[in-house]
């Protein structure tokens, strides 16, 4: 651990890629002011899609590999600290608390405090999992040899996810769904219907059932449904949705609204404090004011917000886009992605396999999947901002607006 001081030019709380991004944002406008970083975690940043994908999947792909300390261990005017909580902060004497009561003063600061998981009635242990970390990550790898048996709870983003990566790593699997199909608030229903089917054909048990309660069992754990059913694993994988961390900028009396409100420099309501990546409310050029839980967003408003404590006038007018690798499928996506809007598919051959689905309310394009499609990224984006400023009078025309390829 770096020794704290009592001062810095600029503090950032919250150790994921946001806070790895800002560093380098401040850099691009100051040379050497003061940093330091207070993380939470044990570990020093990662890049987090890393945990669910590349290192289940590629034999080459380390923990090490994917960390973004570098930059920070290579700057002496850096300090870069984890496992450290800091449990209060006030804006007005520019001062951040820890929780060995040590009083930290600062110039600017980012609160970049991230997400934590949606906990169910089963406690987090060595094998119940709620995956976000990379501790979270050695843990489950521990447990999940070949030939186990994992129980993954959630058919959401990072349920499908890690759900593909134990299969392809000839862990059995048994999947709880609370709905019908993976990945149902997001896809249309057929898509959904057809990946939960792929799920079924590669081995994995289907379970549909909300958890009412689960313990560790010493060589296992045993989860019961509302239903009364028992599942009995060496492992569970919780993977329920996450909660913004914005419990220090409530208590600073910060505006905050579903995350940490912020304006287009990612300014919050209170002076020099700044926030960015997963707890940020921002407001998105092209869709409104949202909260987004990717890492493309962490990245991007991480690096401005650093640019913005360090003098600079960009504002963020970036509209971030997200991805995900599920079994022998891929896809891209930006913007609003629920299966609660309008939709239009279009399915290269009217057979879904590659296609691309565009949601829309109003008229206006809110969201674009682009299933098996690549490179189209920013197509998408454009179509949003063109239909923003004029909506689409029949939907059925965004056929064939994106090459299929």
């Amino acid at each position: 651990m770096s020794q704290i001081k009592e001062s810095y030019d600029y503090v950032i709380v919250g150790g994921g890629v946001a806070a790895a991004s800002a560093v380098k944002g401040i850099r691009s406008e100051d040379s050497s002011g003061t940093v330091a970083v207070l993380g939470s975690e044990p570990d020093k940043p990662v890049y987090r899609p890393a945990l669910s994908k590349d290192l289940w999947l590629k034999d080459d792909a380390t923990l090490e590999g994917s960390s973004l300390a570098g930059d920070l261990d290579d700057d002496d005017a850096v300090d870069l600290v984890t496992d450290t909580t800091v449990t209060a902060i006030d804006p007005d004497a520019h001062v951040v608390r820890l929780a060995d009561g040590t009083a930290v003063s600062y110039g600017k600061l980012l609160l970049a405090t991230g997400a934590e998981p949606r906990q169910l009635s089963l406690a987090p242990s060595a094998r119940v999992v709620y995956y976000r970390t990379a501790a979270d990550y050695q843990r489950l790898r521990a447990v999940a040899a070949p030939g186990s048996h994992v129980a993954v709870v959630g058919g959401g983003y990072i349920g499908s996810e890690i759900t593909s990566a134990l299969v392809q790593n000839d862990v059995q699997v048994t999947l709880v769904l609370d709905l019908e199909d993976v990945q149902e608030q997001m896809f249309p229903r057929a898509l959904a219907a057809t990946l939960t089917k792929d799920f079924a054909d590669r081995g994995v048990t289907i379970v549909h059932g909300s958890v009412e309660r689960g313990e560790e069992t010493g060589d296992g754990v045993r989860i019961r449904l509302a239903d009364g059913t028992d599942i009995v694993a060496d492992a569970a994988v919780v993977g329920v949705g996450v909660l913004p961390r914005t419990g220090l900028a409530e208590a600073a009396g910060l505006e905050v609204d579903n995350g940490i409100v912020v304006d287009e420099h990612l300014r919050t309501s209170a002076e020099d404090v700044y926030a960015a990546g997963d707890v940020a409310l921002y407001p998105d050029v092209l869709l409104g004011r949202r909260r987004v839980e990717h890492v493309d967003h962490a990245e991007k408003s991480g690096e401005l917000a650093g640019k913005a404590m360090a003098g600079s006038d960009d504002t963020y007018d970036y509209t971030p886009f997200f991805w995900s690798d599920i079994l022998d499928h891929g896809y891209e996506a930006i913007g609003e992605t629920k299966s609660s809007l309008d939709m239009v598919e279009d399915w290269k051959d009217g057979e879904i396999g590659t296609g691309v689905v565009y949601y829309l309310a109003s008229g206006q394009v809110r969201g674009v999947l682009l299933w098996n499609v690549w490179d189209s990224v920013d197509a998408a984006r454009e179509l949003i901002a063109e239909t923003a400023k004029e909506p689409v009078a029949d939907p059925e025309t965004l056929r064939g607006r994106i090459p299929l390829g």
